[in-house]
């Protein structure tokens, strides 16, 4: 199964992508984790894109296009992968869509989360994280047992500093505005799929393995 997961900040597309990598039994790729190995590994193209980051400059379409390519013709994707992060723009979408011709392949399925911007404020507003483990808590949905305290570790919560109304609504902004090509790209193709992120999370999973034609 060859997929892309979309969706803006805090619409929980980790949680469904680790449903999906461990239902499927694919890798999970995202750029960032791409680049951050091949720069620990001092490939050709981690030089390349550490010589762009480094400069503080976005790395080019090209190069990118370049590094999933390389990371799409690894042999734990030969039974399909999920892709996060990438495509961004439509240009990167027509140059995936080359690369897997040329593999002999195509995308199964594009899986859009779709959360209301304002549900997503209060979500990310809301959330709290362990400074020791990493457990996240939300002070509405899921709050731990004693206020500021981990259930888990007993390690202090905190709000990251980004969490607040006017960061969060410009990331969804700039987000909505980056990808609503891209979902007009996949709608013309018939590949895009659209999930109601609003429901409980098990729901949510059972959308999208539903919408690509697969029950648990």
């Amino acid at each position: 199964m060859k997929l892309i997961l979309l969706g803006p900040p805090g619409a929980g597309k980790g949680t469904q992508a680790a449903n999906i990598i461990e239902t499927f039994n694919i890798p999970h790729i995202s750029t960032g984790d791409i680049f951050r190995k091949n720069i620990k590994e001092g490939t050709e193209l981690g030089k390349k894109a550490k010589d762009f980051m480094d400069r503080g400059e976005l790395v080019p379409d090209t190069l990118v296009v370049e590094i999933v390519e390389d990371r799409l013709k690894a042999e734990d994707c030969k039974a399909g992968f999920l892709l996060d992060g990438f495509p961004r723009t439509v240009f990167q979408a027509e140059a995936l869509d080359k690369v897997l011709e040329k593999m002999g392949s195509a995308l199964d399925r594009v899986i859009n989360v779709i959360v209301d911007p304002d549900l997503l404020v209060e979500r990310a507003v809301g959330r709290r994280i362990c400074r020791d483990c990493g457990s996240t808590y939300h002070i509405k949905h899921n709050p731990p047992k004693v206020e500021g305290v981990c259930d888990k570790c007993s390690g202090e919560l905190y709000q990251r500093s980004d969490d607040n109304a006017d960061t969060v609504t410009n990331r969804i902004r700039v987000y909505m505005d980056e990808t609503s090509p891209l979902i007009e790209y996949y709608q013309a193709k018939e590949k895009l799929i659209n999930v109601d992120g609003q429901q409980d999370i098990d729901k949510v999973f059972d959308d999208i393995l539903k919408a690509i034609g697969r029950t648990q």
